[in-house]
């Protein structure tokens, strides 16, 4: 019969054996033996099936599902020795050792109960955060969070064999920092891949520093490649990513990204990377066929050649905010020769996207935009102080002379619609507001001084309940006052100018609606807006050409059109939980808007055909959320044919398919079709590609084709991209575990 479960505080085991003399002799006082079993991080509780005391060795021996616990520490074996005298502990059979999330398991365990350290024999460390499992002939616990392996290997797989590991004869291990391997050798299954006589790797439990997942491919422009970046997690709220981008047939390029976050609002993102290349453009025959561009009409004799970009917000006193955008590269041609990878064009513009909500200039654009925006907002109001410099990449470069516009500074202030005097007026009376000052700087040819002010009044009116009636007048005052060294006028006089516009517009509109019951299980009913709307605007043609000519400003087309539009809103309203209609939620989803607009030119009604603007037309569908389709055009009255078109849809289900179609028509200009497609064929397989194809020509813009296979500790992505002027292969291997850069950024 099994004998009945002890489970004692150890206080009370060293008081039940010094005390009790028929058991032992009383060695020592049942307060001192309770003293020296104090540990440094409080005391220990033993249960076991058995537990004996040795007084002659002053050990207690705990046999049978021993559970010794300490706080969040839990020793589990066989069989345990206790030494009071050494505060130490040997266990024996099926050892376990669990402190937080973390796992020692082995046949034989040493340790020092005092500081928690010891030897594990032929054991394994597993660390949960990183589904590190950790194996070794002797396993040393040198501190709380470090340990030393002997013959050693380590890996983030689950089971006996796992799909990679990596040995070596020492490893150390620091939870929280990181582990080192000596003669370390890299296994893919039972087949050694590769031997590196050191070793290091990240046991973050966040956002950890080390080596990223490399990329490998091979360019017909740029030969075999390498990329291996390597994350500097600085604290919670900075960090740094630095690249080598190996370049057979160009050269060793070198690059660094670092991100900051102060603040919710105060953030930035600093991107660079360069080197020397072995090739240039120079205008032969033979290196434009092989390194330049046709297209651009310029060449690249340059052999430094970088790209630096930064975008930051950053919060100012007084409820301002200040916006920077920094865009600078050394050549016409290096952001598309650089589109993919790490530190190419797209995954940059991506994240600028995602990270700020604001994009940066096309690739193929070489005129790049840098601007400090700083903004303050009121209810009504908003002041946005712009210094804004456009750098002329082919100019700088190539030409003696730049007419590149800059604005230095350029200040707005606008007030939106609001009511004017609704104390003295019996009918309610609008304005608005907008206004701009802006000095005008360039290195060669005008430069100058511009301020424009456009205030707006509107008499909003309403007859009955449906129709809506609103006139309104803008007055315009612009004046300029350009600069004596750069002036193109003959007296001081002509360096100042000034011109008076007015502009009406008056609207007319009405909303038809109506609700229709459709009693679905989902969808209860849907509601269908149509807003007729007429609408007038008129400018007066004058002489404007004694003025000076900065931009689209300093030219005020004349205008005498009447449109006519009108807008179709669905909207849905449909139940998202509740089983009974009196208890249910409901969400409301305007799933298509659809528009039309035609509109006649008074100032061409000599010419009937002409007068008529071409009709344009919009949709916008979201019946469901993965679904999306968006249609424009725009007909011709002249040419009896389209002039503008472009059609896309968006798909993604919850397998996790997503397709991408999109057209893109321009007269004369541009026909093109791309697809985009990723799906998951299996658990673990995924296919993904793209294609764009110039329908004008029947040529191909781009194409590219990729799978990428997910295992449970390791992945692998190859790709085929085919360019125009280049064709390239990539593989990227990523191991689970090893190289996590988290995925934001903490204040």
């Amino acid at each position: 019969m099994r004998s009945p479960r002890f489970i004692l505080n150890i206080f009370q085991l060293v008081a039940i054996a010094a005390c009790l003399a028929a058991v032992c002799p009383p060695l020592v006082s049942c307060q001192e033996l309770s003293d020296q079993m104090i540990t440094e991080d409080g005391k220990w509780e033993v249960a076991a099936d058995h537990i004996t005391y040795d007084a002659d060795s002053r050990q207690y021996t705990a046999t049978g599902n021993v559970v010794i616990v300490q706080g969040e520490k839990e020793l589990r074996a066989d069989r345990v020795v206790l030494n009071r005298e050494e505060n130490s502990a040997r266990a024996f059979g099926r050892v376990r050792l669990v402190s937080g999330n973390d796992r020692l398991i082995g046949r034989r365990l040493e340790m020092d109960m005092a500081v928690g350290t010891g030897t594990l024999y032929q054991g394994e460390v597993f660390i949960r955060k990183n589904n590190f499992h950790i194996q070794g002939d002797i396993i040393e616990k040198t501190g709380e969070d470090t340990y030393r392996i002997r013959e050693g290997s380590m890996t983030t797989c689950q089971g006996p064999r796992p799909d990679w590991q990596i040995t070596g004869k020492d490893v150390n291990v620091t939870i929280g920092g990181y582990g080192t391997v000596s003669h370390a050798a890299f296994w893919a299954r039972r087949l050694p891949f590769f031997y590196v006589p050191w070793f290091v790797f990240p046991v973050k439990l966040e956002r950890q520093t080390g080596l990223l997942a490399p990329q490998a491919g091979y360019s017909s422009r740029n030969g075999a490649q390498y990329i291996q970046p390597f994350f500097w997690a600085i604290s919670k709220s900075s960090d740094a990513t630095f690249y080598f981008h190996h370049l057979r047939e160009r050269g060793e390029k070198f690059g660094v990204e670092y991100r900051y976050m102060r603040s919710k609002d105060s953030r930035g993102i600093l991107i660079a990377d360069g080197f020397e290349d072995r090739r240039i453009d120079d205008g032969t025959p033979e290196a434009a066929e092989k390194w330049g561009y046709d297209d651009d009409n310029a060449i690249r004799p340059n052999d430094g050649r970088y790209w630096f970009r930064m975008k930051a917000d950053q919060q100012l006193p007084w409820d301002a905010m200040a916006r920077l955008d920094l865009d600078i590269v050394s050549d016409q041609d290096y952001l598309r020769e650089f589109s993919d990878g790490y530190m190419g064009y797209e995954p940059t513009a991506d994240q600028f996207v995602s990270e700020f909500g604001r994009d940066i200039d096309d690739e193929n654009d070489p005129v790049r935009t840098n601007r400090l925006n700083i903004r303050r907002t009121w209810t009504y109001q908003s002041l946005n102080a712009d210094l804004v410099w456009y750098d002329n990449v082919i100019k700088r470069r190539l030409s003696d002379t730049d007419y590149t516009l800059q604005q230095l500074p350029r200040i707005r202030f606008d007030s939106l619609k609001q009511p004017l005097f609704p104390e003295l007026t019996d009918r309610m009376l609008f304005g608005s507001l907008g206004s701009e000052y802006t000095y005008f700087y360039r290195r060669d040819g005008l430069t100058g001084h511009r301020v424009d002010l456009h205030p707006r009044f509107y008499l909003p009116m309403r007859a009955g309940p449906y129709l809506n009636f609103e006139p309104s007048v803008g007055i315009r005052q612009t004046a300029w006052y350009v600069d004596a060294e750069r002036q193109y006028y003959g007296n001081e006089r002509d360096r100042y100018k000034h011109r008076e516009l007015y502009d009406i517009e008056a609207d007319l509109s009405t909303d038809i609606n109506r609700v229709f019951s459709v009693n679905g299980d989902r969808i209860k009913k849907i509601k269908h807006v149509i807003i007729p709307r007429l609408a007038y605007n008129y400018i007066p043609d004058t002489d404007q050409s004694e003025y000076p000519d900065f931009d689209q400003t300093d030219r005020v087309d004349p205008l005498n059109r009447l449109g006519l539009s009108f807008t179709h809103l669905f909207t849905s309203k449909y139940k998202i939980s509740g089983p009974a209609e009196e208890s249910a939620e409901y969400q409301h989803n305007r799933f298509s808007r659809f528009f039309i607009e035609q509109a006649y030119d008074f100032r061409q009604r000599d010419d009937p055909e002409a007068a008529f603007l071409p009709l344009y037309a919009e949709l916008n569908l979201t019946p469901a959320n993965p679904i999306t389709f968006h249609a424009d055009a725009q007909w011709s009255h002249q040419t009896d044919e389209l002039t503008t078109a472009n059609i896309s849809g968006r798909l993604r289900d919850q397998r996790g398919d997503r397709l991408h179609v999109e057209y893109r028509y321009e007269r004369d200009a541009n026909k093109s079709l791309y697809l985009s497609l990723d799906t998951p064929v299996t658990r673990r397989l995924k296919l993904f590609g793209h294609f764009e194809r110039n329908l004008e020509t029947q040529t191909d813009i781009e194409k590219g084709i990729g799978a990428r296979w997910e295992s449970q500790c390791w992945a692998v992505e190859l790709a085929y991209l085919d360019e125009e002027t280049d064709q390239s292969y990539m593989a990227m291997l990523e191991l689970y575990g090893l190289g996590g850069i988290g995925d934001r950024l903490e204040r």
